[in-house]
């Protein structure tokens, strides 16, 4: 008996143990999902922050009193979030100590030549002086009401490499060395700093994909897993932030979105025009240079199924234009960014670095006139642009906005350029007056009424059981539209009504001729690889070639239909300057005739391509509208609010006293509207 009742007592106790221990593990969990970076329709008005004496010297030549002055002006000037970089070098001071031959001896810290030891204290090879430094940023950050996203593996900034000694020549990513340095780095810095107030998340650190090249996204993987292993064993209460930029969606790129979001809980964009493919063709204060931010952090959010960050953005320097339009641009890509969910903006970077006389700053051109203040601690105007936008989400009635309305599936398949076909089809999208999500074909397919596969290519861009997927999906009732860009289908004249009698490669331009559906005239030319000459079974002819051969078709397939635009839009478009500047065609016409229904359904709808409206539900009875002329010049539109709908107060902007409309120039209205009951 006394065997058994002790035999039960240590049952019990463990069993409350691991109730405690489970019970603490999800309060934690649960801190972690509720940070701002992570809780859907939350914003953060952020910078990316170096001092303003010292550039990436700011630890090697710290002053704590300059830092104090910088971070109490972005807090007065309405910055919520700082992006910092303990400049891996700088914390993690290791050197080689080489014999004979060039054999390696052992490794040493700093300035002293003693071996590092192999366990214990002072085995990370960090530097207790830089730690001590970070700790007086924290307390001053806190001092300000300021949190802290820590880029920990700060090896790439600016345009120069930066690894400690001991590792130079080595390629960072991949050496099995250089990762086992990077970890002990990691665990000891979150180890030490994470019961610090100020620190919001954790970043991986600047682009570190740019710190050494791989071979395959295996490779990316293994790194990524290392390092994100490393910041949970430490510390599981905040969210992991990626800090990459250019990651891919297809299968074989060597940075994925989907790897990044398996390891990581908020995904990162860097949306500079000058340094992203097709957005550096228009003005900095015009919809397709704005929308970049929005339509990249989208991407990555939706194929990621995680919080996607616009963690920099900016305008590189002087080159690409002037304050006032620097201030527009900003103003409106809050603005969009906000309305489209990309957790934050935060700018690149607080400070201008003009006078300083060393790498990078004495040989990157484009990376001195980018911050929102001058060294003499002058406000630029994109600053006041920040401020005023964390003054309004202050005021707001309400914490987060609620996810925006979608409307649509956009799939992106393989063979295909997925960037150039993601941001022109999000800018179509907006311009026609509905939203999106994106997905690609290696995912499940989500439920839908209307399904876009544009510009595919290649033979196997859609697999058989996916293809089927998708027509059954249209036989339940469900819309799907496609555009060809020399592609091969399971099947074809079954779903689209047509018979490809020849399939040739284009010699000339492909002529548009249609109609829209206000019965205007749609023309235009474009290329296009291949000439496909259609015999029309059953098809509705919408458009035609100027030898009469179909170039956009719809046809009713089962309870739903199919639409065929026969070139690749949306991957032309891409590399067409003003393609959709006031002037062009109004190729988003093409996709009001796709989108017809649910555009229509809509609670909200107006006609301006310049102006986007969102949809964001508060209750079922009453809804934010975001409201965004993405061009300089003022834009005037009717404003359609279904029956049994009416405007209720504005929270941005003036209310219309009729339904006209007339919004500045790269500005917004933001209204409440309520049912009627």
């Amino acid at each position: 008996m006394k065997n058994n009742h002790s035999s039960s007592s240590i049952d019990i106790f463990i069993s409350r143990t691991t109730f405690l221990i489970i019970l603490c593990l999800s309060i934690l969990q649960t801190k972690a999902q509720n940070n701002v970076l992570t809780t859907p329709g939350s914003f953060s008005i952020g910078v990316n922050y170096w001092a303003s004496h010292a550039g990436t010297k700011t630890w090697s030549n710290w002053k704590p009193e300059v830092v104090e002055a910088d971070f109490k002006q972005l807090s007065d000037n309405g910055i919520k979030v700082l992006r910092v970089f303990p400049l891996w070098p700088d914390f993690q001071p290791i050197k080689q100590i080489y014999g004979g031959m060039g054999n390696k001896n052992y490794i040493a810290r700093g300035e002293s030549d003693d071996p590092i030891p192999l366990i214990g204290e002072g085995s990370d090879g960090m530097s207790e002086l830089q730690l001590q430094h970070f700790k007086t940023m924290a307390n001053l950050a806190q001092k300000y009401n300021l949190k802290l996203v820590v880029g920990l593996i700060t090896g790439w900034m600016s345009g120069q490499l930066y690894v400690p000694k001991a590792l130079e020549g080595k390629n960072v990513i991949t050496d099995p060395e250089a990762i086992m340095w990077q970890q002990k780095f990691i665990k000891s810095f979150v180890g030490r700093f994470k019961n610090e107030p100020a620190i919001l998340a954790w970043d991986f650190g600047n682009e570190c994909n740019v710190m050494g090249d791989v071979e395959n996204h295996y490779q990316s993987y293994l790194w990524s897993s290392v390092i994100s292993g490393a910041i949970r064993s430490a510390d599981i209460t905040r969210p992991i932030v990626s800090g990459m930029h250019s990651l891919g969606a297809s299968k074989n790129d060597k940075w994925r979105i989907v790897d990044q979001a398996a390891l990581t809980d908020v995904l990162t964009t860097h949306p500079y025009s000058l340094w992203t493919p097709y957005a550096s063709q228009d003005r900095i204060n015009t919809m397709r240079t704005i929308l970049h931010g929005a339509a990249e952090t989208r991407m990555y959010g939706d194929i990621g199924g995680k919080a996607a960050l616009t963690e920099e953005t900016g305008v590189m320097g002087p080159m690409t234009g002037g304050e006032e339009e620097k201030a527009a641009f900003a103003r409106t890509i809050l603005f969009s960014n906000w309305a489209n969910d990309c957790r934050g903006t935060f700018w690149w970077c607080a400070y201008d670095q003009t006078k300083l006389k060393f790498p990078p700053y004495n040989y990157a051109s484009v990376e001195q006139e980018l911050g929102l203040i001058k060294e003499d601690r002058t406000p630029k105007p994109v600053l006041q642009e920040f401020k005023k936008f964390s003054s309004f989400l202050d005021r707001l009635p309400f914490k987060n906005l609620p996810i925006k309305k979608s409307d649509a599936i956009c799939i992106l398949t393989e063979n295909q350029d997925n960037w150039a076909v993601a941001y022109s089809i999000y800018i179509l999208a907006k311009q026609a007056g509905f939203d999106f999500e994106f997905q690609t074909t290696g995912q499940k397919l989500k439920d839908a009424p209307l399904y876009i596969l544009p510009s595919i290519k290649g033979i196997d861009a859609v697999f058989s059981d996916y293809w089927k997927q998708l027509l059954n999906k249209v036989k339940d009732g469900a819309t799907l539209y496609v555009s060809l860009d020399d592609a091969y289908l399971p099947s074809f004249s079954e779903p689209f009504g047509l018979e490809i009698s020849t399939n040739i490669k284009r010699t000339g331009a492909l002529n548009f001729n249609g109609t829209t559906l206000k019965g205007d005239s749609l023309s235009f030319k474009t290329s296009a690889e291949r000439k496909y000459q259609f015999k029309n079974i059953k098809a509705s002819i919408l458009a035609k070639e100027t030898d009469g051969n179909p170039a956009f078709v719809s046809y009713n397939y089962g309870k739903g239909k199919v639409f065929l635009l026969t070139f690749p839009l949306e991957n032309q478009l891409s590399n067409n300057a003003d393609a959709f500047d006031k002037n062009a065609p109004p190729y988003y016409q093409i996709y009001k005739t796709i989108a017809q229904p649910l555009i229509a359904a809509r609670i909200a709808t107006q006609d301006n391509p310049s102006i986007v409206i969102t949809e964001h539900p508060l209750s079922e009875n009453e809804k934010v509208l975001v409201i965004i002329n993405y061009n300089p010049e003022d834009a005037k539109t009717m404003l359609n609010l279904k029956q049994g709908w009416k405007i209720s107060n504005n929270l941005y902007g003036t209310i219309p006293t009729e339904k006209s409309v007339i919004i500045k120039g790269n500005d917004a209205l933001v209204l409440l509207i309520k049912k009627i009951i």
